[in-house]
């Protein structure tokens, strides 16, 4: 009796806190660096091609938006740490995001996305040293693990999850080109809500 993930529909996007919607179902949220893949992880959980847009362009997501799938909600944050964007426009994504997470909300879990491949990166730490402090359920998916061996990515995932002060068993290596990791991400999911 999982979750029916392919009829999740769009519900809305938000581009202040003042129009974030009351809290009144279970929320996951999605929380990433800007080009690590977060929208194609999103659709490869629901198995469809554009419900989160992809682009080529790192930062494509500036609002928050509200998915819904079986009375949960599915919440894509804006990517931190983008270059390219204004001093404002950045600012903006961070009052966003912080709105987001200090208001009061079902916070059943919150899904980190770190790419595999790099070391551990400034703001990364900090977002999972945030999420760690202000005690949110949350679990890191480990994107792009399909540009590595079996074995390389058992020794980042070590290295990263020692960085980040987390157990092993939080971190799941993901790919959404060939579906790894996927699975384990729904049951963490469902777990959750």
């Amino acid at each position: 009796m999982g979750i029916h993930y392919e009829q999740v529909r769009f519900i809305a996007s938000y581009g202040t806190p003042e129009q974030l919607p009351e809290s009144t179902k279970p929320e996951v949220s999605f929380v990433g660096r800007s080009n690590v893949g977060k929208s194609s992880l999103i659709n490869k959980i629901f198995n469809r091609k554009s419900l989160a847009k992809v682009s080529g362009k790192p930062g494509k997501t500036t609002n928050i938006n509200f998915f819904e799938a079986d009375g949960i909600h599915f919440v894509d944050l804006p990517g931190y740490g983008f270059a390219q964007r204004s001093k404002e426009e950045k600012q903006r994504w961070a009052n966003l995001i912080d709105s987001y997470f200090s208001s009061e909300r079902s916070h059943n879990l919150v899904i980190s996305l770190v790419d595999i491949r790099l070391e551990p990166q400034a703001l990364d730490l900090q977002m999972i040293g945030y999420l760690k402090n202000e005690g949110f359920p949350f679990i890191i998916a480990l994107t792009k693990a399909d540009k590595l061996s079996k074995q390389k990515q058992q020794k980042q995932m070590r290295m990263l999850a020692a960085a980040f002060g987390v157990d092993e068993m939080a971190c799941v290596p993901t790919s959404s080109v060939t579906g790894q990791g996927i699975d384990q991400i729904k049951r963490f999911i469902e777990e959750a809500c």
